[in-house]
């Protein structure tokens, strides 16, 4: 059982909305679709479930095309950043509703029912109504209401968006044992790289209506295609630097230069495009190879454990996240430090050049 998408666009008036998109989707599997807002997540899913039409291309599941297909003739489930549950009836009632839209037999649809509730822990609320739940449990009540049509395909538009933080990481960590559990193909999207690392599967990244890379989420987390891949998958965004590559030695902001280490040592003289993620800019230099940067302190964001440092590095803004509650003068001049192994270099056209020594475990 696969989805496939073959050349397939969604052009609106005089905007287009999903560039021309090859993706192949397998059962049983996890695929995430990360970007930020409007960069196509939903547009994509739309067209995945048929809830639109595409401009162009073809839509195939397991072998047959169905671009033409109703979705009410496809075995599609979606559940929304607005999770949405009768008030009136209970979550029995709630999650048996589609079955008995379908015309299935009464005792099937206990069957089903019970069987789906177990599998989202609801069994102990079936018969309470939805406002007699927590936010996480409406939010699984809504999940099961999908999964008890049995669709092969499970679409998941931000469905934690509006949760907070511990109803999140809860369902987050359920998320997965239920898709594996299911054998459905899920498509999740999010903007949180974060989220994508943790579901793992197979994730997609997009920019304005584009899919920029698609494979194992940890292979695009650590070698991104291009600068654009790399950005997405970074919160905050990657910090980049134009640099300069001369013999042994690379130049940057300015007048500063340093030796060519890490990623850097490798290059052909030229032009190029750095990008470090803010985690590995540090305050203090370290023990062998370090580039130093002379920035001046925006802003500060301390979020308990960790401090947010945001920068102004000769008119690049950067971010960079440090260990700790640090006394910093907004404003004032401020050295931070590089290690050159998380660096990644992309070519003038945005293409990766040379990955960071270190992608195994960034």
């Amino acid at each position: 059982m696969t989805l496939r998408l073959e050349n397939v666009s969604k052009i609106v008036g005089s905007e287009t909305h999903i560039h021309p998109t090859d993706i192949e989707l397998e059962k049983g599997t996890m695929n995430v679709l990360l970007g930020p807002t409007l960069s196509g997540k939903t547009s994509l899913m739309r067209l995945m479930a048929g809830l639109d039409q595409p401009s162009s291309g073809r839509v195939h599941w397991d072998g047959r095309d169905v671009t033409g297909m109703r979705v009410q003739d496809r075995k599609v489930a979606m559940v929304y950043q607005q999770f949405i549950n009768y008030p009136s009836m209970s979550v029995y009632e709630n999650i048996a509703s589609p079955l008995r839209l379908l015309g299935v037999d009464k005792s099937e649809i206990d069957r089903r029912v019970k069987e789906t509730a177990a599998l989202m822990k609801l069994t102990p609320m079936l018969d309470r109504k939805p406002l007699e739940l927590s936010g996480g449990q409406q939010q699984r009540c809504a999940l099961a209401r999908a999964l008890v049509k049995n669709a092969g395909l499970v679409l998941l538009d931000e469905p934690l968006a509006n949760l907070d933080y511990k109803l999140r990481e809860e369902l987050r960590e359920e998320i997965p044992r239920i898709f594996e559990e299911s054998g459905a193909i899920f498509v999740y999207a999010t903007t949180e790289p974060e989220e994508a690392l943790l579901l793992g599967g197979k994730t997609a990244t997009l920019w304005e209506g584009r899919v920029t890379q698609f494979g194992p989420t940890t292979s695009v987390y650590r070698r991104p295609v291009d600068a654009t891949t790399a950005r997405v998958f970074s919160d905050p965004p990657m910090n980049f630097l134009d640099i300069v590559k001369s013999g042994s030695t690379i130049s940057f902001g300015d007048g500063q230069s340093a030796p060519a280490a890490g990623a850097l040592s490798g290059l052909a003289d030229g032009s190029y495009r750095a990008g470090f993620r803010p985690n590995h800019l540090d305050l203090e230099p370290h023990a062998g190879d370090t580039l130093e940067f002379n920035a001046r302190l925006s802003v500060t964001e301390i979020t308990g454990s960790e401090t947010f440092i945001h920068l102004d590095h000769h008119g690049e803004r950067w971010v960079g996240l440090v260990h700790g509650v640090r006394d910093l003068k907004r404003g004032a001049p401020i050295q931070v430090y590089l290690d050159p192994a998380h660096a990644y270099v992309f070519g003038e056209d945005g293409a990766l050049v040379a990955a960071a020594s270190s992608a195994t475990g960034v």
